[in-house]
């Protein structure tokens, strides 16, 4: 059996006035899915910030195919093949869809490798956009769809989607899910 993509284990977290993660282990393997769940406040978004190297555990280990890894930053995360897409989009209103996938980890593509890397992304995994549509003239949607190419425009092993589903309506969730699905299909 592979090992999995990604395994934590007995990750913590503490801030002065609370521990948000108490010795949290994980197993993630190529190809699945998993919900993290529970109440707002109970840590959830701060085990995913630390596995996209946004914050440092204090105790615990995390692994990624089976290789011990030290995830220290969010370029550390990116080279390690993890993407997230957080719950509170990170988009520039004013530019163009292109442009917002080609600032800061795709500059060194030109706009028409990006726009061709977007097409060809939206038509694989269902999420069709307007490459030159300004952010601002955008959906909640359609601006999450920004934000999850722009991730898989990076070529990530690991997705993580931050409350994917909270700004979304009901319509839009069940076409996340099927995306989701065509994503674990490829692994």
């Amino acid at each position: 059996m592979p090992p999995a993509r990604l395994s934590l284990s007995g990750i913590t977290k503490r801030y002065p006035a609370v521990v948000a993660n108490d010795a949290v282990s994980l197993a993630v393997a190529p190809g699945e899915i998993h919900a993290i769940l529970g109440e707002n406040g109970a840590g959830k978004s701060t085990l995913m910030k630390i596995v996209a190297g946004e914050l440092q555990p204090d105790a615990g280990a995390i692994e990624i195919d089976g290789v011990p890894v030290a995830v220290d930053s969010p370029n550390a995360a990116r080279r390690l093949g993890v993407a997230m897409v957080h719950q509170h989009f990170a988009l520039f209103d004013t530019l163009t869809v292109a442009e917002n996938i080609q600032v800061g980890v795709h500059a060194a593509r030109s706009r028409a490798q990006v726009r061709s890397r977007l097409a060809q992304m939206a038509e694989r995994y269902g999420l069709a956009i307007d490459a030159e549509a300004r952010v601002h003239d955008l959906s909640i949607g359609e601006r999450q769809r920004v934000e999850i190419l722009r991730a898989l425009l990076a070529a990530p092993r690991l997705l993580i989607l931050d409350e994917p589903t909270s700004v979304l309506t009901p319509q839009a969730v069940e076409r996340l899910f099927a995306t989701l699905r065509r994503l674990a299909a490829d692994g």
